[in-house]
């Protein structure tokens, strides 16, 4: 194949493949969705956040650029929607906590019967 044929397909692949990261990366939440998620804490060490999933509403694309703790303040499940279309179910119980990775975008869907409320932790 001739060289500039060769960088020609490099150059196009390598467009493509930075496309698909770019379109697979959300702001974090509070900057993504407002409405759901507010810093309510923050300093140089730790990030605080509130975040209210109304009943049967899906949240704006975003990402968790960080590690975090969430404590779950209500009874109820949220369906995460990944980029690839792929979702799985998260039962939430009060008084629980769980820890969450890095993640580059989702979406969350409240599928329970009330709204949803949790306590996102984020170490800086």
């Amino acid at each position: 194949m001739p060289r500039l044929a060769t960088l020609g397909l490099c150059v196009t692949a390598s467009m493509m493949i930075v496309s698909v990261a770019i379109a697979q990366n959300s702001p974090p939440t509070y900057q993504a969705d407002p409405d759901t998620y507010k810093v309510i804490f923050e300093d140089q060490n730790f990030r605080v956040i509130a975040a209210t999933w109304k009943k049967g509403v899906t949240d704006k694309p975003h990402s968790h650029p960080l590690p975090f703790v969430i404590y779950a303040l209500d009874d109820c499940t949220l369906r995460i929607h990944n980029p690839d279309g792929s979702t799985r179910d998260l039962p939430g119980k009060a008084g629980a906590v769980t820890s969450g990775p890095v993640t580059a975008s989702h979406s969350a869907e409240n599928v329970s019967g009330a709204d949803c409320h949790g306590i996102l932790v984020e170490r800086k």
